[in-house]
């Protein structure tokens, strides 16, 4: 860790090297999908399946596998912290899933199907050196993240490290999403928007279509009373498109998640940051070409 004036970073808050928002946002592209093939790999799904979940579609499993660092929490709190979907989805799926299977047994469920999955996905790559220096910059910078606040990222955090680099590297994308993820909550309540509100101003700048947002479980009636409250603020036109203050509003939004995502980039230093956006690149493409992970999600990914 370098220093400033005989102090470290980590004391002088984090600020000693200036990582571009570019940057920053380049590091969620790369570590998404890393993350994201747990809710759809065959092997985390027959790992579920053997735990009694149903996996017949992505839903039943996808609320305990990422709920499951927060410990037995009900319903309410998982809908807290996922914030746009849904209550009534998040409760048809959480209120049995503890009894299916505890949380401890989960984890390690989800542990063995991303083992099994990035085997299958990546290859002899697994076992290579440029994964293994991969893994070791994304620790470090998933723990130099700041979780205060952070429910999902602190849950995450807390857990302990696997041993080998390709778990410690599907590990601390998963810190670092759900750090990010923490914090565009928070953007998204700075900027007055409510859950049903994210995704209808998301889906109005063209983020993905407004049949994708629908699998977040909102209701017809909410999703056009959210239009109704959004265009009534001058965010959308009588069309349901975002207006440029609708479309001002969700960059600040995206803007300011990329300015609360920064600091563990910070901390791990502009040469490191950029060594890991190298090594990163062959193992998201493996990914992707693995064909697991749908063509358009709710993130917006390459739109935003």
């Amino acid at each position: 860790m370098s220093k400033h004036d005989g102090r470290t970073e980590r004391e002088t808050g984090g600020v000693g090297h200036a990582v571009e928002p570019a940057r920053v946002r380049q590091l969620w592209h790369l570590l998404e999908p890393l993350h994201a093939v747990l809710y759809y790999a065959p092997e985390v799904f027959e790992e579920a399946a053997a735990l009694g979940y149903d996996t017949k579609e992505r839903w039943p499993s996808y609320f305990p596998l990422r709920a499951a660092p927060l410990g037995p929490v009900g319903a309410e709190r998982v809908a807290s912290a996922f914030y746009s979907f849904s209550p009534r989805m998040v409760a048809e799926h959480i209120d049995s899933a503890w009894a299916i299977a505890e949380p401890g047994a989960t984890l390690a469920a989800r542990l063995r199907g991303i083992d099994w999955a990035y085997r299958a996905i990546f290859g002899d790559r697994v076992d290579s050196p440029e994964l293994a220096e991969a893994a070791a910059l994304a620790r470090r910078a998933a723990e130099a993240a700041n979780t205060a606040g952070r429910p999902l990222a602190a849950a995450n955090a807390a857990l302990e490290w696997p041993e080998a680099p390709h778990l410690q590297l599907w590990q601390a994308a998963t810190i670092l999403r759900e750090h990010r993820g923490d914090g565009h909550i928070a953007a998204l309540l700075v900027a007055g928007l409510d859950p049903v509100e994210s995704l209808v101003s998301f889906a109005a700048i063209g983020a993905a279509s407004v049949e994708r947002f629908e699998s977040r479980g909102w209701s017809a009636t909410e999703w056009e009373a959210a239009r109704e409250r959004l265009t009534a603020r001058g965010l959308l036109d009588e069309n349901g498109e975002a207006t440029d203050t609708g479309r001002d509003l969700r960059h600040q939004v995206e803007h300011h998640t990329d300015q609360l995502a920064a600091t563990p980039w910070q901390l791990l230093g502009t040469a490191d940051t950029a060594r890991l956006a190298d090594l990163l690149g062959e193992f998201w493409v493996a990914v992707l070409s693995s064909g697991l992970l749908p063509s358009e999600t709710t993130l917006g990914i390459g739109k935003v």
